[in-house]
């Protein structure tokens, strides 16, 4: 008689999140110190870490064709924050009340993110338009004014996406229109634009949360592209003919 295997199931099969990530995420918020987390680190584990992981590695195929410079390995300080702060650095609260998941090239790259906060969640895209090593946003918005506007045009990101400084956001823009708020774009040095119409929490409790970031991040690419390279029209046209 043939012995029957038992299959014990992969980890980080990602089947949606969990609304006790929000749970967690509020009782981290009223009970932010170093016991309550040690006490509360299998639920950090189930709930926010493991279904993380599971979203970044069924998402990394789909960076890597769209552009394979974009991190996609699921490692804090790479796609995934980490909750706990440098206290050495940092006052206060010594954990961080949201979980952030970020797809970008490098550290403080403009990059696509979904982000949980204790009552609510944004998929969405960060430019950072500074000055730097690798960071071309900001003279490229100088250089190409016109293609920008007519980007967000084509690919209807105007009206579809809410805009704010990273650091100010109560001073928001509901329905951003890059021709309307284009000097808001210049003098903003860390620029949020997240989805208005933001999917349906039934949506994020399953896996459909996967093809509705691909859809954002798709959407919001061509924006991207004046970002990434000091080349933007021929990133442009390279993912016009590949996608």
């Amino acid at each position: 008689m043939k012995a029957r295997l038992s299959k014990e199931p992969e980890k980080n099969i990602f089947e949606g999140f969990s609304s006790n990530l929000f749970k967690f995420l509020v009782n981290l918020e009223k009970h932010n110190s170093v016991d309550w987390f040690h006490k509360n680190r299998d639920n950090y584990q189930k709930f926010l870490v493991e279904p993380a992981k599971g979203f970044i590695k069924d998402m990394a195929p789909f960076f890597n064709q769209i552009n394979p410079s974009i991190r996609t390995e699921p490692k804090f300080n790479e796609t995934i924050m980490r909750l706990n702060k440098d206290m050495r650095f940092a006052k206060g609260d010594p954990y961080r009340a949201f979980l952030l998941i970020h797809f970008g090239r490098f550290k403080m790259d403009s990059e696509f993110f979904l982000f949980f906060e204790p009552d609510d969640y944004e998929l969405g895209f960060f430019i950072n338009n500074c000055t730097g090593d690798n960071l071309y946003f900001k003279q490229n918005l100088s250089r190409y004014k016109k293609e920008i506007i007519d980007v967000c045009k084509r690919y209807k990101i105007n009206g579809n996406y809410s805009f704010y400084e990273l650091h100010d956001p109560s001073n928001q823009v509901k329905k951003f229109d890059a021709e309307k708020h284009y000097q808001k774009l210049e003098e903003t040095e860390h620029i949020i634009l997240h989805l208005n119409k933001k999917p349906t929490l039934k949506k994020l409790y399953s896996s459909d949360i996967i093809p509705e970031m691909m859809k954002m991040v798709t959407n919001i690419y061509p924006l991207y592209c004046f970002a990434i390279s000091p080349q933007p029209l021929t990133e442009l046209q390279r993912f016009e003919e590949n996608f």
